[in-house]
């Protein structure tokens, strides 16, 4: 239960990211709060898929410009499965740019947190 309950807390804060992206950045933009839950859910399931495919070397989640491109591709290829999400190719590319700078602080990514025991 704890873990549906965080997995369901950073999928709101990662809508509350993009939502706050989307103020920032021209060019990328997500309409509404219910449009920004579904694209957090979109991009992870992406960033996902394509860790799959290509494996974690090439992972949105993995740090360096391998991850910042990938993370680029996977918010422009979003908003073909968001209504309400648009982003233009510089838009996609600043967006990866500022949510990277936001992971900083604020983790937002979805994978599990391996327990220290």
């Amino acid at each position: 239960m704890q873990r549906i309950i965080g997995t369901i807390v950073r999928f709101i804060v990662s809508a509350l990211v993009l939502m706050l992206v989307g103020y920032l950045v021209p060019g990328f933009g997500v309409m509404g709060f219910w449009s920004a839950v579904l694209a957090a859910i979109v991009i992870s399931i992406l960033g996902l898929a394509m860790e799959a495919l290509f494996g974690r070397r090439i992972s949105p989640y993995g740090r360096g410009i391998v991850g910042f491109i990938s993370g680029a591709i996977v918010i422009y290829v979003a908003q073909l499965f968001v209504p309400g999400m648009r982003a233009s190719i510089l838009g996609a590319l600043l967006a990866s740019l500022v949510i990277g700078i936001i992971d900083l602080f604020i983790p937002t990514n979805l994978r599990g947190t391996h327990d220290e025991r």
